[in-house]
Parts: C-alpha cells; sequence; structure tokens
C-alpha cells in the first residue's frame, strides 16, 4: 500500500524588522585590539550604508584568556552608553560575578581564564601567595564602578524580528521565552546536536570554530578570537547575513 505524501513546511528565511540592521559580534576574550578594529568596521559600514536603525549585538565572554580584559570592557561600556548596544552575559562574566560576590568561586573562573583577566586590572595573585579573600579584595578595590554597572546592565537573551541572540544557545522545544539562564550561558551539545527549529533563528557563540558555522536554525560566530586572532562580526539586514 502506498503511503500518502508527506507534507513538509517551507523554509522560510528568518528576517531582520525593515530599516534595520543588526551587527552581532561573537567572543572577544579579552582581544581589546581585535575589539577595537571591529567597532571602527562598524563605524565606516554605518557610515558607508546609513541605515535608519543600526543595532550592536555583543554575544558575550569579553574577558578572561586573551591579553587585555579591562580595555574590551572600557569599550563596551562607551558602546552600550553612546550607542544603546546590547551586551549579553556569557558564562565567563557570570564566573567573574560569582568572584566579585564570593571570594571561594576564584577556583573554578581560575580554571577558565580568571588569571588573565586580573592581570589586566594589575592584580597579580602569582607574585606573593594570598589568600581568596585577600585576592577578592585586591581586586574589588580596582574595579571600577563603571565595570561594576555594566555587568548590571548584561542581558541573558534578546529578541530582535525573527531572530534570537544568546551567548551560547538555547535548550530544544523549550520556548525561546521560557529558556533558563543556565542553558543560555553554557549549553553545547544538546544544542549544537539539535536541527528543531527552535521558533527563531538563533545567533550565538560560547563553541569556538573555525569559521561562522551556519545552519538552517542557528548560527555560531564564536571564531576563538583571543587564539585564533579573528573577532568575527556579522551583519543582519532583511533575510541578508553578511561577515562584516
Amino acid at each position: 500500500m502506498m503511503r500518502p505524501p508527506v507534507a513538509y513546511p517551507e523554509f522560510v528565511a528568518p528576517s531582520a524588522p525593515a530599516d534595520t540592521r543588526i551587527y552581532a559580534v561573537g567572543d572577544i576574550h579579552g582581544r581589546a585590539d581585535l575589539l577595537a578594529e571591529t567597532i571602527a568596521r562598524i563605524d565606516d559600514d554605518i557610515a558607508r550604508r546609513p541605515i535608519r536603525y543600526a543595532l550592536e549585538i555583543y554575544l558575550g565572554d569579553y574577558i578572561d584568556r586573551g591579553p587585555d580584559s579591562k580595555t574590551v570592557l572600557d569599550l563596551l561600556a562607551v558602546r552600550l552608553v553612546r550607542n544603546h548596544a546590547v551586551c549579553l552575559r556569557g558564562n565567563h562574566e557570570e564566573l567573574l560575578q560569582h568572584f566579585l560576590d564570593d571570594p571561594a568561586a576564584f577556583a573554578q573562573w581560575r580554571r577558565l581564564g580568571g588569571m588573565q583577566t586580573l592581570a589586566s586590572y594589575g592584580v597579580f595573585p602569582r607574585d606573593v601567595p594570598v589568600s581568596e579573600v585577600n585576592l577578592q579584595r585586591r581586586f574589588l578595590n580596582v574595579f571600577p564602578r563603571t565595570h561594576v554597572l555594566f555587568l548590571q546592565c548584561l542581558r541573558d537573551s534578546f529578541i530582535c524580528g525573527d531572530f534570537f541572540f544568546a551567548h551560547a544557545g538555547v535548550r530544544p522545544s523549550v520556548p525561546v521565552e521560557q529558556q533558563h539562564p543556565e542553558d543560555l550561558l553554557w549549553i553545547r551539545r544538546e544544542f549544537l546536536s539539535s536541527d528543531e527549529d527552535h521558533g527563531k533563528y538563533v545567533v550565538h557563540g560560547h563553541t569556538p570554530v573555525p569559521h561562522p558555522d551556519i545552519r538552517h536554525n542557528r548560527i555560531n560566530i564564536d571564531t576563538g578570537a583571543w587564539r585564533s586572532g579573528t573577532l568575527t562580526c556579522i551583519a543582519i539586514e532583511g533575510t541578508a547575513i553578511l561577515v562584516l
């Protein structure tokens, strides 16, 4: 007996709102030099191709591993105020916040690159053995108020048109409006292996790839800037996604 034909839904390309261009930037990880170059490219692109609404979205993991986390936060704090940039929280910013709140969190942060961030603020725990409490106190003494406020302004996710922006991704089968913050910051395997339609097209980082990984339901723009020297910025306009 012949089976009845199966109707597959027609793919509809995700689209940004009219008169809007979205610039999304992947994981920076202390590469202030690459961030400064990327900001210059964004400004130049807007000058050459004016548009009514230009929206900058930074996908988190601004600190750790690379050499200049402090300057990265300086630059982003300015973009947030002057350009109304959307800055998402990455798992590394969460670890930093944990350490600011509780010195016992240093062990986990250290394993993921916290030493480089401390050094960028002039705190070198290798100089003299110090307790975690003293290390936290030293760091709090040099951590600018503007950076405290910047961390408070970070978002876990952002929606614009048909696009959903999160640092790590989403848990499949859970509506984007109901995602748990822990998944938005940390998820990997379940999300990366999923072919599901997540309701929105997901733009994310968190898992380094050699070049932007474009799938039918998501795009990964974490190109491992801290070691590859490539910080990816994409420009989304209408249904077009271009690497800037």
